[in-house]
């Protein structure tokens, strides 16, 4: 599966994202194919875990049971470019283009504001 280092590198809390090695690109989610160019030939690289707050919503009544409400799911976009879907931890009051940094939970990424010193 293409996923496989990343969800590897996720249980030892490393985040990474593939990068084209014939133009750069850096991207997120893993694929078999740069999104820029086309090439095939990717390898993978960790990320600096910093980022800044792109959307962001609070969800008051969450799908699942065990899920307790409410909680925070964003787009974040990490220094290197790529977007995440993932949820911002340390309280409900956020705003957009705030800096956050990467902090895990349950095995996952999340994020948490950067001054929370994490």
């Amino acid at each position: 599966m293409i996923e496989e280092p990343w969800w590897e590198a996720a249980r030892r809390q490393r985040l990474l994202l593939q990068s084209c090695t014939a133009c750069g690109h850096p991207q997120h989610y893993p694929r078999a194919l740069c999104t820029r160019c086309g090439s095939t030939e990717l390898s993978w690289v960790e990320a600096s875990g910093r980022g800044i707050v792109d959307s962001y919503t609070v969800v008051h009544r969450s799908p699942f049971p065990d899920h307790e409400a409410p909680y925070v799911v964003a787009r974040v976009r990490l220094a290197e470019g790529p977007v995440l879907l993932t949820n911002l931890v340390g309280g409900l009051t956020w705003s957009c283009d705030e800096p956050v940094r990467l902090a895990w939970r349950d095995g996952l990424p999340v994020f948490a504001k950067e001054r929370d010193g994490l």
